[in-house]
């Protein structure tokens, strides 16, 4: 199984080829491909069956070459969070709500 760890709107993800992923909003249109450039961690399968035919690569910090490739499905917004803020005995109560802006991208290579 081949997997990479990538770093982008300040969070890490662990991804792999075929699948979808849920991120920070890019600036990106729907259906246009998108570039991953910041790559902690590489395991590539070899081929071969056994688990010792795992090429790693750590980076420090970044994995030098390395890159994940994507295509982003949709741009949205998340379920709505409330916020409420509460003082006893004080009259004092304020209700906010909150729908993050987020990205679908289904990660199509990994490329080392």
């Amino acid at each position: 199984m081949t997997f990479a760890i990538i770093k982008t709107g300040g969070k890490q993800y662990k991804v792999s080829p075929g699948q979808k992923i849920q991120i920070e909003k890019l600036n990106v249109e729907e259906g246009k491909n998108v570039v991953f450039d910041k790559v902690l961690f590489v395991a590539a399968k070899n081929s071969g069956g056994t688990r010792t035919d795992t090429e790693i690569k750590i980076g420090q910090p970044l994995v030098k070459g390395a890159k994940v490739e994507g295509k982003v499905l949709k741009q949205g917004r998340a379920e709505k969070v409330i916020v409420f803020k509460y003082k006893a005995k004080k009259r004092y109560a304020v209700k906010k709500g909150y729908r993050q802006p987020f990205s679908l991208v289904e990660v199509t290579k990994i490329v080392v």
